[in-house]
Order: C-alpha cells, then structure tokens, then sequence
C-alpha cells in the first residue's frame, strides 16, 4: 500500500505574507542571530508594523540546534502567547522551529492553544519546509535525535526568491545538490509511487536546468525562484517516498569531518548511482529507475545500461560545474583520520533510517568497500 501527503499549503512569490499572516495578531519569529541582526527579519516585522501585529523575534538558532534551545524557545513562545509563528532561515532555524511547536502543542493539548505555523526558507536545499522531519541534538550525550512525526509539519510554506538572491555562490551549489539528492533517492526509493514520482521528476528537471545558472548568476530571479520551487519538490517527494543510502553515507561523513550536509551528499552521489545501478557488475532493477532519469532528461537511453550510466555521468558533469569535490580525499580529509573513522562511519551509516528504503540492500563488507572507493574516487 502507497500513500501521499502534503498537509503544508504552499505560496510561491512575493507579497505571499500579507495573505498568510493577514489576521495574525501576535507573531513568534524563530530565526538565527545573523538574519536578526543584518536586518532580514525586517521582511516579517514591517508586514507586521504596518497591520499593527506584535512581534517577538527568538533568534538564539544555531547549527546543529540543541535540545537547550529548543526549550528556551518553548519558555519564549509560552511567555508571549503568540497565535502564530514563523521560522524563518535555513534547515536549523525551521528544525528548531518545528521542535519548538510541537512540544509547545504537545504542553497545550487540553487549553487547544493553536498556533499557524509559517515557514519562509532563505536556502533552497533541506525541503524541510514539507517534511515531518527534524534532527535535534543533545549536546551531553553528544545524540543527534531524528523526530518523525507529522505533528512537526508547518501549516504554511512561503517560497520567496527574494530570500536566496544573496545566499553565495558555494552555499547554492551545496543546498542545490541535497535537493538533487533528495529528488534522485525519492525516485529511486522502495516506496516511491506515481505522485512521489511527480513531484522528483520536476525536481530533477527544474535543478539540472536552473542550478548552475543560479551559481553563476546569483541575482537571477528567474533561476533562484525555479530552484527554490524544486527544493519543495524534492522534500514533498522524499516526505513520501523516503530516502536512501546516499544519505545514510553523507550523514554518517558529515558527523564525524563536519563537511557541509549537500557537499557530502554530492560527494557520494554518483558512486551510489553506481552501486545501486549494478554497473559494474550486474544490471540491477534500479537501474531501470536511473535509466528513466536518463530518459527525463532526454539524455542517451539506447538500454537500460546506457540509460543509467547516461543518468549517471550527467550528474557528475554538474557536480564538476558546481566544484563539489568528487572524492572525499578531494574534500581535504587526510587517509589515516578517515580510516580511523570508518568502522564508525560504516555502521552509522548501516543504521541510519534512511536505510529503510534505500532500493539496493548492503552489507557491513560492501559498505566499507564503497565508502573506501569513494574516498580514492573510483567507481
């Protein structure tokens, strides 16, 4: 059985905030100290001067945000008793924002207290504004806590490109891989379907036509606002659909060499295309799903063989347009650090969640063998 959601109601383009926050009346802002202090929150609160709305402004958001914070923005939020919320940042601030809105609902079950949830993504990259996910940590414990639960869903996403216009050249090319990541893994995902499939297929399209003219050309609408749109795409696809192995490795490399989480992502991509593919052994199942991007793409599709690899050397030709390392000994990690890292990188990664519906099963052995070609760059 298959099923689809998108529970969150999507404004594309400008002036979207005077129809999402119209009738708000008290508005809780959870953002980080830079969007606070180089003035972007000012998008928000001039809206909200000019209705007569007050504000609070929580911007204590960090990376990698921390269960500490999280209960300081509940303190904060019961404190002003806001009737909406608006997070407005990259991954962390909405993570921290959804963790803070969920457990204050959680505090307030009996009193029904209702508070709109509003995102406004100032990176085109996590799909974290249609995902029910978010990653928390303890920094006693030193755990990351993944949260799953469709209660952490925001009821409004306000995708603006007048948000990204700034975000630098590097930061775009590493936020657009994730989105491409996230688009290619939903696809490919055990528990794709046709709608899920939709939404990656467009996603897919709208980044290998739209990223690099973004990277190139930062102060292109046009360009930010397609890629924007596609990072939405993306995450409504993998909300659905799930991710895969790609993300286990880049998520178990990133905690342990802090390497930016799309960077990492790009990093592994076409090695796991490739194991997935079976090309260099025998065709896989999966390969047919890379063949019909190849075919999306009105890339050579003469076979399935072809057709994946196809898919597959596209993806790394933009990955060398955007300058992401192909190989995590090009991403500056010295052979005897990673080493000493691996049979913790390989078992984190064994028994990250996105496991569960990568479409090619690995083992312990054929893990620590991709993760060693991907660190010398062999297929």
């Amino acid at each position: 059985m298959h099923s689809f959601s998108l529970a969150t109601r999507i404004y594309m383009g400008e002036n979207s905030l005077s129809s999402v926050l119209k009738d708000s009346r008290k508005v809780f802002i959870v953002t980080d100290k830079f969007m606070h202090t180089s003035g972007k929150v000012k998008y928000i609160t001039d809206y909200l001067d000019s209705i007569g709305a007050q504000n609070q402004i929580f911007s204590d958001v960090h990376p990698d945000p921390d269960v500490d914070t999280v209960v300081a923005g509940i303190k904060a939020l019961i404190e002003f008793g806001a009737d909406s919320m608006v997070a407005l940042g990259g991954g962390s601030a909405i993570d921290t924002a959804k963790a803070i809105r969920y457990f204050y609902h959680l505090q307030n079950k009996e009193q029904k207290k209702e508070c709109l949830f509003v995102v406004m993504p100032t990176t085109s990259g996590t799909g974290s504004e249609v995902s029910s996910y978010a990653v928390i940590t303890d920094t006693r414990k030193q755990i990351k806590y993944p949260l799953d639960d469709e209660g952490l869903l925001p009821d409004v996403a306000i995708l603006d490109a007048h948000l990204v216009l700034t975000v630098p050249p590097k930061v775009t090319a590493d936020t657009g891989v994730d989105v491409l990541t996230h688009a290619i893994e939903a696809f490919v995902s055990v528990n794709h379907s046709d709608f899920s499939d939709a939404m990656a297929e467009k996603a897919i399209k709208l980044i290998c036509r739209y990223l690099y003219r973004a990277y190139t050309k930062p102060d292109d609408l046009e360009a930010r606002q397609y890629v924007h749109d596609a990072a939405t795409m993306a995450g409504v696809a993998f909300n659905n659909a799930g991710l895969g192995m790609n993300h286990a490795m880049a998520h178990a490399l990133g905690a342990k060499f802090h390497i930016p989480h799309g960077r990492a992502c790009g990093i592994f991509l076409p090695y796991v295309m490739n194991y997935n593919a079976g090309c260099s052994s025998s065709l896989s199942p999966t390969a047919e799903r890379y063949a019909e991007i190849a075919a999306i793409l009105n890339l050579d599709k003469s076979g399935v063989r072809q057709g994946a690899l196809s898919a597959i050397r596209a993806v790394r030709n933009l990955l060398n347009k955007l300058q992401i390392p192909s190989s995590i000994k090009e991403a500056g990690i010295d052979r005897r650090e990673f080493e000493g890292m691996l049979e913790s990188m390989v078992d984190a990664a064994i028994a990250d969640g996105t496991m569960a519906t990568t479409p090619e099963k690995c083992n312990k052995e054929q893990m620590t063998l991709l993760f060693r070609a991907v660190y010398n760059g062999s297929l």
